[in-house]
């Protein structure tokens, strides 16, 4: 199983070294904001400050594109990822894709 914390946006594992690499792995969510979740947060935003509906759904959102991507790493026999990375493409009014993508490796400890 990869460990989370063999993921890591930089292009290298410190103390370890890629043995192999298996190419790029991915997670894909895609979200709408409900209108319970818009009606609260257009509330919350009266009042200024964070706006804690919208916070919690991105941050679902995250989660859920980077357990997907994880998964993917392991079905391909890594267990690390590097050089990983988030991005957001809004698709329409109110409909997000979150996508978590890197690089799935094999990494070994150094000697």
């Amino acid at each position: 199983m990869l460990s989370h914390a063999f993921t890591t946006s930089a292009p290298e594992l410190a103390g370890y070294r890629v043995t192999r690499t298996l190419g790029i792995v991915r997670g894909i969510v895609v979200r709408s904001r409900s209108i319970v979740g818009t009606l609260g947060a257009g509330i919350q935003s009266l009042f200024g400050g964070n706006i804690t509906l919208w916070t919690e759904m991105c941050e679902h959102a995250r989660q859920e594109a980077f357990d997907l991507m994880c998964r993917h790493a392991e079905q391909m026999g890594a267990n690390a990822i590097i050089a990983f990375r988030y991005d957001a493409t809004e698709v329409s009014a109110g409909v997000t894709e979150v996508l978590a993508y890197g690089t799935a490796v094999v990494a070994e400890p150094d000697r």
